[in-house]
């Protein structure tokens, strides 16, 4: 490649890449289309293979996507609605627990004078509002209507986001194809091979992970909900959530549960087992949900999962987190490509001089 050559690539990349910050705000849907979109065409390759058409597959796959979201907002949004308002009337109390018997104890354990923290703001600001947090959908939609041009944004890209993910999807061979035509013919093998283990490990991220989410999101659910805790499916949810970063779901769902056992019974039992539901969790996780779904194909270290997550969110918000995790898989893949070109290389093989 000449130098001409390397600084019309670089000058490229980094144009593409001032243009995606310019446009962030509005990628939004794009992007959740586009992920739709590719976790759906296996599932249309397999039909079409099977005699279906391209166009009826697609359409089989988009309603039992949109079958099973429209399932999950009918079922678990009024049940997490009814969890928030639990929490909400619970928290006076909570808040005098952790005043009267929690604070003293830690002061007494630790030996100091006395731990005080004023939290009569907090405890009157629960009794006053929870009341209201019955109504958090209707509160929601009738702010969002208030402001004409919120709510027909809001509307135009949630109806974008089912019609770029149908049309990728019905489209996605081709335009896979397309750019594979686009590429430069010495460079063609390099960049399928590469774009093959790139969409190995996107599919055991995008699939996999996804996957591993809601079923830790379950058997934490149930569990806490066996041990008889109130905001089982709150808590479960949330550690299911966030076990995309590793340990922090266990770490998240064992506090916040630990705390809500013990200022619910007040006992040893149900503490000790909800260090068994997050044990069990955990024991599922790594001796069934990660090897069967995920294995090694990701090869992600925890460290690098936490700092593309916080570097992600730092540079590009919201969308930054979305794509934080694919974009380092990808990147590892091009790293370890490099490091292979790099030992084959003679710089590396080149005898001291």
């Amino acid at each position: 490649m000449s130098d001409s050559q390397r600084w019309y690539l670089l000058t490229v990349i980094v144009l593409s890449g001032l243009l995606l910050y310019l446009l962030a705000p509005v990628l939004t849907p794009f992007l959740v289309g586009m992920t739709l979109a590719y976790i759906g065409d296996p599932l249309v390759d397999r039909l079409e293979a099977r005699g279906l058409s391209r166009t009826l597959s697609v359409v089989a796959v988009f309603t039992l996507f949109t079958g099973v979201a429209l399932t999950l907002l009918v079922i678990l949004v009024p049940m997490l609605e009814q969890q928030i308002v639990l929490l909400l009337q619970k928290l006076p109390g909570y808040i005098d627990w952790l005043q009267h018997q929690a604070l003293p104890y830690l002061a007494s354990a630790l030996g100091v004078e006395g731990i005080e923290i004023d939290l009569g703001a907090l405890k009157a600001y629960a009794r006053e509002h929870w009341q209201a947090a019955g109504g958090v959908a209707a509160g929601v939609l009738g702010s969002v209507t208030r402001s004409g041009l919120t709510v027909l944004g809001w509307f135009a890209n949630l109806l974008l986001i089912p019609v770029v993910a149908f049309y990728l999807m019905r489209d996605w061979d081709v335009l896979m194809g397309r750019i594979r035509e686009l590429l430069p013919r010495r460079w063609e093998a390099d960049v399928v091979r590469l774009a093959a283990a790139s969409d190995e490990v996107l599919g055991a991220f995008l699939r996999g992970q996804l996957l591993v989410m809601c079923a830790l999101g379950f058997i934490y659910s149930v569990g806490l909900w066996l041990v008889g805790l109130d905001l089982a499916l709150l808590i479960g949810l949330l550690a299911g959530i966030v076990s995309f970063v590793p340990y922090l779901g266990f770490i998240v769902g064992i506090v916040a549960a630990g705390i809500a056992a013990v200022m619910q019974f007040q006992d040893a039992a149900h503490l000790l087992g909800v260090v068994a539901v997050f044990g069990v969790g955990q024991l599922i996780e790594g001796l069934v949900l990660q090897p069967v779904l995920l294995g090694e194909r990701i090869g992600l270290h925890p460290v690098a999962v936490i700092f593309a997550i916080l570097a992600g969110g730092q540079l590009f918000g919201f969308m930054g987190i979305l794509l934080a995790l694919p974009v380092a898989a990808v990147i590892a893949v091009l790293l370890r490509y490099t490091h292979e070109r790099y030992l084959q290389s003679g710089l590396y093989g080149a005898p001291e001089g």
